[in-house]
């Protein structure tokens, strides 16, 4: 089928994208989400879907689902699944604005992901338009809690997916602009130290330090790294109170295998640290788990094949690669559904202060969502 040919206009949409991105939305601030998710909710509105919100639960924000008008609303179609959570605490602004400077729009949040779910919604809403209808109904669901592994939506996302016939993610375009067809395994753990707390300045023998032995820890758990699982720790905490021994310590740990039988490897290393040493109890407790999209599935290469061939229409080229880094489309991939991931924009510098876009990929990429939505059918 021949793309059809839409107004798409890139200055229009990084206009259109300020507001998301100055309404700063980090995971761990519900209200910051459900702040963001009424602008989303609106955007939804306006271009006529049945929009609902979800509450949110574990701490988290609201989720977002939209539904675009079609006469098949209701049967298996295309779900877009995007995450509206960034790692950018509320304040980064102040140290990455929304600017645009040459071919670069920056902000906490514009490539990660954001643009994507931005320029996705602006292809439905140029179809609509268009007076166009696309051969399959779309189902949009933006959520609050990719960044922290999807542990209050996994079960909204799966459910959702297994409604759907594709799974579509505009996470940020890898180099190249290769979308992604599978995702690493990826496990995340809670480790804890309890020691003996003491008078750090009176009888700092007395005490028994859970940091120190935190520390000790984190080196050797960062060292069981290999090429096939990787550990890596973060959000260290403990007691604020410098004159006492710390009797208590925190920490995650992030530990992803580009297959399943490796990260349970991993993970069964992970469990076996638990117990004591040197007089401190350590426990290890696995919190969220994303399983392996295994790369090249059937189903998910014959959805490539068809990206491919509409990229080659608007004259650019599209790889396909096995990535690192978890995506909802994760769980739709390892259940099987043909996904699509990094469909969104491209971009360097994502989790740091110059996180920014490619303003010159935003129409070729927000073509090809338009193509997919007007191609994909039953």
């Amino acid at each position: 089928m021949t793309l059809p040919d839409l107004p798409f206009d890139a200055q229009q949409i990084v206009a259109g994208l300020k507001p998301w991105i100055e309404c700063e939305s980090p995971t761990y601030d519900p209200a910051a989400l459900a702040r963001m998710m009424d602008l989303v909710a609106f955007e939804c509105a306006a271009i006529g879907a049945s929009v609902e919100i979800i509450p949110g639960r574990m701490g988290c924000g609201p989720s977002v689902r939209a539904k675009m008008p079609h006469k098949d609303q209701g049967k298996p179609g295309i779900l877009v699944s995007g995450h509206m959570d960034t790692v950018h605490p509320v304040g980064t602004l102040a140290k990455n604005p929304f600017r645009v400077e040459g071919d670069k729009a920056y902000g906490p949040g514009i490539q990660d992901m954001k643009s994507g779910n931005y320029i996705a919604l602006e292809a439905m809403r140029q179809i609509a338009r268009a007076g166009l209808e696309t051969p399959l109904p779309v189902t949009f669901l933006f959520t609050p809690d990719e960044e922290i592994g999807s542990p209050a939506t996994r079960e909204l996302i799966e459910g959702e997916a297994l409604k759907n016939k594709y799974f579509l993610c505009p996470e940020p375009a890898h180099l190249n602009n290769a979308v992604t067809t599978g995702r690493y395994a990826i496990a995340r753990f809670e480790i804890t130290c309890s020691g003996k707390p003491s008078h750090a300045g009176a009888n700092v023998k007395g005490g028994i330090s859970a940091v120190r032995e935190l520390a000790h820890r984190i080196i050797e758990i960062e060292a069981m790294t290999t090429e096939d699982c990787t550990f890596s720790c973060n959000d260290v905490t403990s007691g604020q109170w410098v004159n006492c021994v710390p009797s208590f310590a925190r920490a995650q740990v992030l530990s992803m295998a580009k297959k399943q039988e490796d990260l349970d490897a991993g993970e069964a290393a992970m469990l076996a640290l638990a117990g004591t040493r040197n007089g401190v109890e350590f426990t290890v407790t696995t919190t969220v788990v994303r399983p392996v999209w295994e790369n090249e599935q059937p189903e998910t290469m014959a959805l490539y094949e068809i990206a491919k061939g509409l990229a080659a229409e608007i004259g650019m080229e599209l790889p396909y690669v096995s990535s690192g880094g978890g995506s909802d489309a994760n769980f739709s991939g390892a259940m099987r559904i043909p996904s699509l991931c990094s469909l969104g924009v491209s971009g360097a510098g994502l989790h740091t202060l110059e996180e920014h876009i490619d303003i010159s990929s935003i129409v070729p990429r927000t073509r090809l969502l338009a193509g997919l939505f007007m191609t994909l059918e039953a």
